[in-house]
């Protein structure tokens, strides 16, 4: 029955959006850069007969090919959506597989407040049809109840200090060598993400466990990667998480459109991939090319289906690899 309720789900989520004017996109799953992120990693395609890369990899994220579509004003291509799967190199676990479907919509003028109340009214709806359709929902979630908080609350609740006051990356490491010692640091010096996550990691993130649904947002600006700054408090930056019984559910950025800050963004993590990883990708040029055309202000977010339906129902990957 497990791969009936994936189907089941599959389907409620393209009645949510079919529904809500989205137009069902496709985009193609080997692609020139995969993405740019620094700690995911890609499959690189190599052909059969010489044994020699193909110079293309599968896709991480349908995410730049989706931004292209965004681009083409005259195309009309305002509310895209994309049920696909996507390709990371690393480690099975149960929450994780190198192949993964991935949910991934885009509202074009559109801030990311409106995808906060998509991803809350997809649950609901999802909810809905797959009781509809026989399928086990978890009781934790029969009287849905969204918990909303900006990370420098749960800081502040869990640590007693305001993070967006250690945006040094000296100074946050000697905040948590000095009041956390139980946290775990390398001996080497990290980039200022990597201190934050540790904290993270080990202070707060088990706190979600109990909650059914937390929408976690406004993170501190270093961890931007390609959302915008808020305008009144540029110390942070307008993305957010959602977690569901203390798993990471989604990702959404509030989309930078400023392609010269994009490059340099990148660019540091191009470096950072080198330096950690020994390796670097080919530039986003259609990424590069969407921003060059005049990308409009956008919102998106990227959700992992089997997680969902993890979280939704209990039922684990219905695929087993």
């Amino acid at each position: 029955m497990r791969l009936k309720y994936q189907f089941a789900l599959v389907q409620a989520i393209r009645n949510y959006f079919t529904q809500n004017g989205f137009i069902d996109v496709l985009t193609p799953p080997m692609v020139q850069n995969p993405g740019m992120e620094t700690h995911i990693h890609p499959f690189e395609v190599f052909t059969k007969k010489n044994n020699k890369s193909s110079g293309q990899y599968l896709h991480t994220s349908p995410e730049f090919h989706m931004k292209e579509l965004l681009s083409l004003e005259e195309e009309g291509f305002d509310k895209i959506f994309n049920i696909s799967y996507c390709f990371r190199d690393e480690p099975s676990s149960p929450i994780h597989r190198s192949q993964f479907l991935m949910l991934e919509w885009y509202r074009k003028n559109e801030r990311y407040e409106k995808i906060m109340e998509d991803c809350e009214n997809l649950v609901r709806h999802c909810l809905q049809e797959l009781e509809n359709s026989g399928s086990p929902i978890k009781k934790s979630l029969q009287n849905f109840s969204p918990v909303k908080a900006t990370v420098q609350e749960l800081i502040k609740d869990e640590c007693k200090f305001d993070i967006l006051n250690f945006l040094d990356t000296s100074e946050l490491k000697r905040k948590i060598e000095k009041d956390f010692k139980d946290v775990p640091l390398p001996s080497s010096d990290c980039a200022w993400d990597d201190y934050f996550f540790l904290l993270f990691l080990n202070k707060v993130e088990p706190k979600f466990e109990s909650i059914p649904y937390l929408l976690l947002y406004e993170f501190p600006a270093p961890l931007a990667a390609l959302s915008t700054l808020k305008q009144d408090e540029p110390r942070v930056c307008e993305r957010f998480e959602i977690y569901m019984n203390g798993v990471e559910l989604c990702n959404c950025f509030n989309e930078l459109t400023d392609l010269e800050m994009q490059k340099k963004r990148f660019k540091q993590q191009e470096v950072d991939k080198k330096r950690l990883y020994g390796y670097e990708l080919p530039k986003p040029e259609v990424l590069y090319s969407a921003l060059e055309k005049g990308l409009p202000p956008s919102a998106g977010v990227a959700l992992g289906v089997e997680m969902l339906l993890a979280n939704l129902t209990g039922v684990a990957n219905p695929f087993y690899n």
